[in-house]
């Protein structure tokens, strides 16, 4: 029976999945406020920092906006418009201006014609589809038991790895950011010494967090295989 599938052993990849998740999550979050602790020498906040590493960088149309949230920053290439949250947008600590830096670094990527950058723009519409319609494709399946059924749990699995596949691309994108924005850490001189260390901290803490969502939806793919793959031998 379909309902049968919701209660199995390769349950514990999901758990382990979020397990990876929530620990990435909670590190990223004690580390960020751990260093917002920190005064940077300059003084600058991040909306600050952003401003004036986007205008060394020669981009001199990427808008700088509060948004609202904990550790909501975020660069849409769309409207061109860099958004950095509460924590961030007015602080002047060393963990707010590394996340401003972090987000220019997106903008820098999206201004030179960054590869994967460009690359992960054009998947984004395919895998928020693919990974929204991919289960219910799934359980349709199942539930008509015809000779179609696997045609429609193939076609399910396929969408879902197109988001697996985002993930995967997000992560070069996201750890060529950070290494960007140390580089204009220092270049610029917002940050000194140690300062940059910490910031570095951060951003590698923020990274985890790609690395643990990468790894749970790795482990969701797996899942699906387990429990489906063996139909076509059925």
């Amino acid at each position: 029976m379909p309902f049968m599938y919701y209660y199995d052993p390769t349950y514990i990849l999901v758990i382990i999945g979020l397990v990876i998740s929530l620990a990435a999550s909670a590190r990223v979050r004690l580390t960020f406020n751990k260093y917002s602790r920190v005064r940077s020498i300059s003084g600058l906040t991040g909306a600050e920092a952003a401003e004036r590493i986007l205008a060394r960088s020669g981009i001199y149309d990427v808008k700088i906006e509060r948004a609202e949230g904990m550790l909501s920053d975020h660069y849409d290439p769309r409207k061109k418009v860099l958004r950095l949250s509460d924590s961030v947008y007015g602080q002047n600590s060393v963990a707010a201006v590394g996340v401003a830096a972090h987000e220019c670094g997106h903008a820098l990527q999206h201004h030179e014609h960054y590869a994967p950058l460009m690359l992960r723009s054009t998947l984004v519409p395919v895998a928020s589809f693919g990974s929204f319609i991919a289960w219910p494709l799934i359980l349709i399946g199942l539930l008509i038991g015809s000779t179609n059924s696997q045609f429609l749990i193939d076609l399910g699995i396929i969408l879902f790895s197109a988001a697996v596949l985002l993930q995967l691309i997000t992560l070069p994108v996201e750890f060529n950011a950070s290494r960007r924005a140390v580089a204009r850490l220092g270049e610029t001189g917002i940050l000194y010494g140690e300062e940059i260390d910490h910031t570095k901290k951060v951003l590698n803490a923020a990274a985890l967090t790609y690395v643990a969502a990468a790894a749970a939806s790795i482990l969701q793919l797996l899942r699906l295989f387990l429990l489906f793959g063996g139909r076509r031998r059925d």
